[in-house]
């Protein structure tokens, strides 16, 4: 048997790295279809559905297809409905700092429930005294929330079933369960949106922050290979194909050649800029790895592989230090590059 030792001198940046937060959200938008669609519009009505398998079991939340035979299911099967469904709580875990990200304030646990009728269990938040109260076989009762409108969210939660019915303090949310409100539609629920985030603290390495630093100086700035002559903009660390510690910096031009690229005709919830509008890869002078980013300033129609196109910095003093310190590219003016000076970088 033989070892290799590697050893890997990694050498302390001069300035500190960069670190910014960053929540990528969008809402997750999904048509529901006859089976969903009806869950969904039963929790807005204050009715619990399921449906019914090949085996007879009962899915709760309702699945589309039959885990045997893989067929489409559609007998739906009500398995409570107003105050006083109840069920057992299956296993749970124990929250006791919620998050932001969490729809009670108070303490609670994550359970998984199984509804009286039903034989498969659904993820709901137990609200209880303390994580000694909570147990796995305990029956527990549905809260619905004040405001219904077609989602899961109209549980508010569940509490155990020996619980007094009036409002929970943990969630201001909550109806008494002897009131269940009225439904706020009378359509059947065929669309459902969700909220989609995720919040995290970028920490970007010694090339990426020395490239942010530059950036925000109105320059752009890649890196040598230390095995090579190939530039890579945006700078590495160490060099994707073996491995090794870049070399040199090197400051590229903000003048470059569209490679390939393509026209966006849909528009989509958040979109900036009204379509139709080009996205492309732009491989800039100096540079062996192109980037992507907008052409703008003439007609999507008008881009084509080859055209020479100049970045527009944003104004220095709302320049950030990130790729939006270029706002978009757009035509130089220049004649078209030839194909062969960047064949090989499409």
């Amino acid at each position: 048997m033989t070892s290799r030792e590697i050893v890997v001198d990694i050498t302390p940046p001069d300035e500190a790295v960069l670190s910014a937060p960053l929540a990528p959200s969008f809402d997750y938008t999904r048509s529901t279809g006859p089976v969903l669609g009806a869950f969904f519009t039963g929790l807005r009505d204050g009715r619990l559905m399921g449906v019914r398998d090949s085996r007879g079991a009962v899915h709760v939340p309702p699945v589309e297809f039959d885990p045997h035979t893989r067929e489409a299911l559609t007998d739906l099967v009500e398995v409570g409905s107003g105050a006083g469904i109840e069920g057992l709580v299956v296993v749970w875990t124990w929250v006791p700092e919620p998050t932001d990200v969490h729809r009670l304030d108070s303490p609670f646990a994550w359970a998984l429930v199984r509804f009286d009728g039903a034989d498969t269990a659904v993820l709901l938040p137990l609200v209880a005294d303390g994580p000694e109260a909570v147990s796995s076989g305990m029956r527990v009762r549905l809260r619905w929330s004040a405001e219904r409108t077609g989602t899961i969210h109209d549980i508010a939660c569940v509490v155990p079933a020996d619980v007094p019915g009036g409002k929970d303090q943990s969630d201001n949310n909550q109806s008494d369960d002897d009131e269940v409100p009225q439904p706020s539609g009378d359509e059947a629920v065929s669309v459902v949106i969700t909220p989609i985030g995720l919040s995290v603290t970028h920490t970007a390495g010694p090339a990426e922050s020395e490239f942010l630093r530059a950036i925000v100086q109105g320059r752009m700035l890649g890196r040598r290979r230390s095995n090579g002559p190939e530039v890579y903009v945006p700078p590495r660390d160490y060099c994707p194909s073996d491995g090794v510690a870049m070399g040199d910096y090197v400051e590229v031009a903000d003048i470059g050649t569209v490679t390939t690229f393509g026209i966006v005709n849909v528009p989509f919830a958040g979109q900036e800029i009204k379509p139709p509008y080009v996205t492309a890869y732009i491989l800039l002078d100096g540079s062996d790895v192109p980037i992507q980013h907008l052409v703008l300033g003439c007609e999507a129609s008008e881009v084509r592989m080859g055209m020479r196109v100049r970045a527009v910095w944003t104004p220095e003093a709302d320049r950030p230090a990130s790729m939006k310190a270029i706002t978009h590219f757009e035509p130089s003016g220049d004649p078209d590059a030839d194909p062969d000076t960047y064949a090989k970088h499409l």
